[in-house]
């Protein structure tokens, strides 16, 4: 789902002048509000509203005749209430698309894990560019929210196993829900959400895991969790059942760099080497471009 400012708009209305302004913005409602993913999975009420509203200024300032089919449209959606929760529906490479229940705002109920970022849709992006990394692993996810990158990663890059993981009840809960949402498309890949406590998980329980493969976006954006996250990856690296290291991959947009430079000091005080990998080349998700997003690969 786009940010509307992101929509082409002013390419829209020099298409619309050209003619055919009735057709084209009925095939557009076609391919949006009256979308099948749309009508099953609707965005919140505000984004049809505004979405709408843009779609109908347009049309009138290219041609007198009115279209029903957006002011039906436009007046179903007024009727609505608008809710805290609301679909996002993300479209991958493949033709298949992952919709999500998620929070309408950044913190709600005490927690930042119900809304989608940044960094996940960047460490998504990067995993579909190499499915190879995954196929065939047993993967464990820190800090899953609800679940964008974990559900694209089963349908795409065909790993054995899949444990999300996340510790606040909220998250966990919405994090059920879009699992089992999207469950028609994880049927060829073992699936489990579990809680998971960073500070008492014990080894014996991250060497039952016995994963091949720890990812995890957006983590580090607290100091006072920094501490605790490094020494779990310490542990996950060092308690391993096979002779080989698990792959950890983190991603993590940097809003405040004095606490992404802290995390790297504990990785360094810890023992942690790592390395910067390219992040993806190919967009397929809309967020801020602009942002700096870092992801890294850590090895003793």
């Amino acid at each position: 789902m786009c940010r509307l400012n992101t929509l082409p708009w002013t390419l829209l209305e020099t298409e619309l002048k050209r003619g055919r302004s009735s057709e084209l913005i009925l095939d557009i409602l076609n391919q949006t509000c009256l979308h099948t993913v749309c009508l099953q999975h609707p965005p919140s009420v505000k984004y049809r509203r505004l979405f709408l509203q843009e779609l109908i200024k347009m049309h009138e300032s290219t041609t007198p005749e009115p279209l029903d089919e957006l002011y039906d449209a436009l007046s179903e959606v007024l009727g609505l209430g608008e809710e805290s929760i609301c679909y996002k529906t993300y479209f991958l490479p493949s033709g298949g698309t992952v919709s999500l229940t998620e929070s309408q705002a950044v913190i709600s109920e005490g927690t930042t894990g119900l809304v989608t970022w940044e960094a996940a849709m960047c460490l998504t992006e990067w995993a579909l560019e190499n499915p190879h990394m995954f196929r065939g692993r047993t993967l464990l996810e820190l800090g899953s929210g609800v679940g964008l990158t974990g559900i694209a990663l089963c349908r795409s890059c065909k790993p054995k196993k899949y444990i999300f993981s996340d510790f606040h009840p909220s998250v966990l809960q919405k994090l059920r829900a879009n699992v089992e949402l999207n469950s028609q498309g994880l049927s060829d890949v073992s699936v489990c959400v579990e809680e998971l406590d960073w500070e008492s998980v014990s080894e014996n329980r991250l060497r039952d895991i016995d994963t091949d493969t720890v990812i995890a976006a957006d983590v580090v954006y607290d100091p006072d969790i920094v501490d605790c996250l490094v020494s779990l990856l310490s542990r996950i690296l060092k308690c391993s059942k096979n002779s080989s290291q698990p792959d950890v991959y983190i991603a993590s947009t940097i809003r405040n760099p004095e606490t992404y430079s802290f995390f790297k000091k504990q990785l360094t005080g810890a023992g942690l080497k790592h390395s910067i990998i390219t992040g993806p080349t190919t967009q397929i998700f809309p967020y801020n471009r602009l942002s700096t997003i870092e992801l890294i690969k850590l090895h003793l």
